[in-house]
This record gives structure tokens, sequence and C-alpha cells, in this order.
């Protein structure tokens, strides 16, 4: 059975089918709610239902009016009201799928492998900084993956792997994979970007592979010559986990408008820069985050524990935090239905 579902103070409305979620339904007929892992952790899609009822995924029933609904989780159950932080209509088919060729693997640390994709000539598919990609097998298995490039180069793509052992991607099919084989990829998903209207100083807060749509953004930031004060914090368990950090340190001696701060949080005898949870690194930094921005990839852990810290003790506004969790996907860690290889999205 169908169910209608209109968006307060709006003309949008949708239907949902038996089984399918909101956002997943209102992605279908082109209009796009805020988004990220899809899976109830990063809070991104978070709403609220001001009439009706839902039942979310492995939490039971809600029935409007209710707050703080994950609309990744919530199935209706009778038609709906939904106020969405926000809603826009999309063309549902600017995205596209093609058979990307791998012009480049390289390995940039211990386990992480870049992969620099090439679309077919003349075939260009545009994407926002902070968006990703899906690779689909033979088998009709799929991983996600951030594009770790810029905007304005949109006829390939850069990928960044975290290699995990046993995993269906990043170690078996990767490791039979090289330049000249092809990867089917669809794109681009995801809604996690930095608001281009504000002039609010930046924070980047990226765990390990989470540094690759962070990385876009950035590179996103050089292209336009925008001059927003950014300042990265990465953090990674040993210094050859910031595989990219020379480029960094050498982008914060040069532009005015970015600060970077590297932290490893194991031990690790040859790294002499800061050290412990790089959430922490910016609470010692920033004693009132009040005026910033928070842009956050990685752990859902990182994220939850940044949330809560810059929100709860630093004065951030909830509706400034915007995060992209990458949830494992395989190996003995992985959570059931997890949708990526890495943390997901994405990289």
């Amino acid at each position: 059975m169908a169910y209608n579902v209109e968006i307060a103070d709006t003309d949008f409305t949708f239907d949902v089918e038996a089984g399918e979620t909101v956002l997943d339904a209102a992605e279908r007929q082109g209009l796009a709610l805020p988004y990220s892992c899809r899976k109830g952790v990063c809070n991104t899609c978070m709403g609220r239902i001001v009439e009706g009822h839902a039942g979310l995924r492995g939490k039971g029933d809600v029935s409007g009016p209710a707050d703080n609904v994950m609309f990744c989780q919530a199935r209706p159950q009778s038609d709906l009201t939904i106020a969405p932080a926000s809603v826009e209509k999309v063309d549902p088919v600017r995205r596209k799928t093609v058979s990307a060729r791998i012009r480049r693997k390289r390995q940039i640390a211990p386990d992480v492998v870049q992969l620099s994709l090439r679309f077919p000539i003349g075939t260009r598919v545009p994407f926002e900084a902070g968006q990703y990609l899906r690779v689909t097998f033979g088998d009709g298995q799929t991983r996600n993956y951030s594009m770790a490039n810029p905007p304005r180069k949109n006829d390939g793509c850069e990928l960044h792997v975290r290699v995990i052992p046993g995993g269906r991607f990043s170690d078996h099919a990767l490791r039979d994979t090289g330049p000249g084989d092809h990867l089917e990829v669809e794109l681009p998903f995801g809604t996690f970007g930095v608001d281009r209207d504000s002039d609010r100083p930046a924070i980047l807060l990226a765990g390990g592979t989470g540094y690759a749509p962070i990385r876009s953004v950035i590179a996103a930031q050089i292209d336009t010559h925008t001059t927003r004060p950014l300042h990265l914090f990465w953090g990674a368990r040993s210094g050859a986990g910031l595989y990219e950090l020379a480029w960094l340190e050498d982008l914060a001696a040069t532009a005015p408008w970015f600060t970077f701060t590297p932290v490893v949080s194991d031990d690790d005898a040859a790294w002499t820069g800061k050290r412990g949870l790089v959430h922490q690194a910016v609470l010692d930094h920033y004693g009132d985050l009040s005026g910033h921005e928070v842009y956050a990839c990685g752990a859902p852990g990182m994220i939850d524990a940044a949330r809560d810290a810059f929100v709860g003790t630093a004065g951030l506004p909830t509706d400034r935090f915007h995060a992209d969790a990458f949830l494992p996907t395989e190996g003995p860690s992985a959570t059931p239905n997890a949708e990526s290889e890495e943390l997901e999205p994405r990289t």
C-alpha cells in the first residue's frame, strides 16, 4: 500500500511505496532532502513528523508531532506531513551510470589505495564537493566512495580506498584490478558539503579516509579563489595515515585562509606533532565555537563525540554541525547491511 507524504509549508507531495523509506521515496521523485550515511548514524536527514505515523527501523513506531526523526529510517504507516531541515526540487536524471576506466592505482598509505578513474571520452558528470559515488559489482553488491577531486575535474574522479583485510572490494577485487580495467560507477550521491552562502569560519574534521570529501572541499575553494577561513583537523592512528601531509602543510604555509592541524592517536615514535583524539584537538584550540560551522567526516564514534562536545560544551549551534558518517561493511567488525567498504560513504 502506498502512502502520501506532504512537506509542510510547501506545495511538495510524493508517494511512498510499501517498505520504502521517506528519504528513498523523495529522492526517487526528484525531491532532495538532506542525507549522508543513510544508516541512521549521521543525523543529517533528521526532521519532524508533523502529522501521521511511521515505523523506524529497529526503533519502533512514532506518531506526529515528533521531532528528531531520521527520514532514512522512517517508513510511513499512514499518510504523513513532514518538516525536513530543507527540501529542493532536483532533476533525477542528472545522476549517471558510467563505465569508468582505472587510469592510475597507487598505494598512498599502508592501508590506503588511491584510484584515479577516467570517464568515457566526452563524458562529464557534474557533482558537488563532498558528494560520493557508488561502485556496482557483477553480483549486484555495491560500495560507496567519496570523490576526492574538485568538481571542476568532472571528466573522472579520484578515490581514496581504505584496504580492509577480506573486504569484497578493497582487498579481493582491488588486488586484481589495475590500470586499464573498468568499474561501473553511479554518481553523484549525498548532500554533504560546505554552505557556499556562508562566510563563517569553517572547521573541517576528518578521520582517516574521511579526508577524501574534505579534500574535495579544499580543492574546490582553491579552484574558485574563495578565501573563506578553513581549519582542517585531520586525525589518524599514525603519521603514515596522514598521506597528504606535505601538500597540506605547503598549502597552510601559502594560503592565508587555510590552517592545518594533524593529529595522531596511537603511539608513533616517529611522530612529533599533536597527539590524542582529533575532536579534542579542536576543543583545545577553540574554546568557543558559536561563530563557526563544522563539517565532519569519519567514523560514527568520532562524529558522535564531536557533536556532543561541540554542541554540548563549546556553544556550536546544532544546525551548524554537518556530518558524513562512514560505516564499515566488511571484515570482523562490519555491521550488517552497512553500505561502504570503509567508513561510509564513501571513501
